[in-house]
């Protein structure tokens, strides 16, 4: 007997103790304990898009069967996944890397083992994983997946954080490792400070004594949002117009000159970056926000002598691919922190995946400062 998608869904919410839908049937009768084989030849609601172009048209929600559940393989009910703007890249067909079509969407979130194959020895069921790499397609209900593409996370910590801690914290993460030596007390500078890379830049700076200024563009609640960034740790939040006037020199009279700039946007904002690094100072692009190209001031080169270098936590991953312990120091300082509640999600608002238009259609809006979470 096959369970339905909806009474899929029901029996798993009542389980965890979840008011069921209206209008879902009751779930049937227990059933006794199927064969790995037959569990994993159930189906599951995935959004699929078969050619790239907008996702409000490519996107669909779709019933799929699931494989069958080999030797090393785990079935996983997925609980929450974000839209993030490599998914929307990835669905356009402009990122770096795309899937073959059809393809589900999603490379981050986090999800439940529910069964383990029998040759699998690091997942049992219970345990709650987020994808090794991007390409996995985590928006979805449930998933056969192997276990070498799997890692577990500590059941303790918040679903939302789990959701999201496999791409932005981990960025963050290295660019504030990997680039400059940041002692207590050195500064750093970023554009893009409201994104949730910014967010984890502020919050692991923050918790390591390194003072961070922070742009964002300008808008009518920038009050507020600057509010919200220095209750996260932001020593200082200016406007990109406040970056190119002279009185922004006025900061580095209380703080030392940026060692190491963060630029997720481009153009003349990464420029403006360059010009207050101290000398022998990194810049580091991970995003490209304006789609403007990066310019570089002569001066900066001659007489800073800056670095400017790139960064792409898809190819870190792939870099460090065999060596787990890297990857498990990383996770594990991470969910540290969030312990000790110095690191939390980014803002987030929760959407049922059935209402995935409105989730998609907010993901691309500009000026948001909130992530979009799909709960399955």
């Amino acid at each position: 007997m096959r369970f339905t998608v909806p009474l899929l869904r029901h029996y798993w919410r009542n389980r965890r103790g979840r008011v069921a839908c209206i209008g879902v049937p009751r779930p049937p009768p227990p059933q006794p304990r199927r064969a790995s084989s037959d569990l994993a030849a159930q189906r599951c609601t995935a959004l699929r898009y078969e050619k790239h172009g907008d996702p409000a048209q490519a996107v669909r929600l779709e019933v799929m069967e699931l494989p069958p559940l080999g030797p090393k393989d785990v079935l996983v009910r997925m609980l929450a996944a974000p839209i993030n703007p490599s998914d929307i890249n990835m669905i356009q067909g402009t990122y770096a890397i795309l899937p073959e079509l059809p393809a589900v969407g999603g490379n981050e979130g986090v999800a439940e083992v529910v069964e383990a194959g029998p040759q699998v020895t690091s997942l049992r069921a219970g345990d709650r994983v987020i994808p090794r790499d991007a390409g996995l397609g985590t928006w979805r209900t449930a998933a056969v997946l192997a276990e070498r593409d799997l890692l577990s996370l500590p059941s303790d910590i918040p679903l939302l954080s789990a959701a999201t801690l496999g791409v932005n914290p981990c960025t963050a993460f290295r660019m504030l490792s990997d680039f400059e030596d940041l002692k207590p007390g050195d500064t750093l500078i970023q554009n893009a400070a409201n994104s949730a890379v910014g967010q984890a830049v502020i919050q692991i700076a923050a918790a390591r004594g390194i003072n961070t200024i922070n742009v964002v563009r300008d808008r009518p609640e920038f009050r507020r949002l600057s509010e919200g960034l220095k209750a996260m740790g932001a020593a200082h939040v200016i406007a990109e117009e406040t970056l190119r006037r002279p009185e922004t020199k006025e900061l580095f009279q209380t703080l030392p000159r940026p060692k190491l700039a963060l630029n997720g946007v481009g153009g003349k904002s990464a420029t403006e970056l360059l010009r207050h690094l101290q000398a022998g100072g990194s810049m580091v692009t991970y995003g490209g926000m304006a789609k403007q190209p990066v310019t570089v001031p002569v001066s900066a080169l001659i007489f800073k002598d800056v670095k400017v270098r790139g960064f792409w936590v898809t190819q870190w991953k792939k870099d460090h691919a065999h060596d787990e312990g890297a990857m498990r120091t990383m996770l594990d300082a991470l969910c540290a922190l969030i312990r000790q509640g110095k690191l939390s999600a980014p803002s987030c608002t929760e959407v049922s995946l059935r209402d995935y238009p409105k989730a998609l259609d907010a993901a691309m809006q500009p000026f948001t400062s909130t992530k979009q979470i799909l709960i399955m």
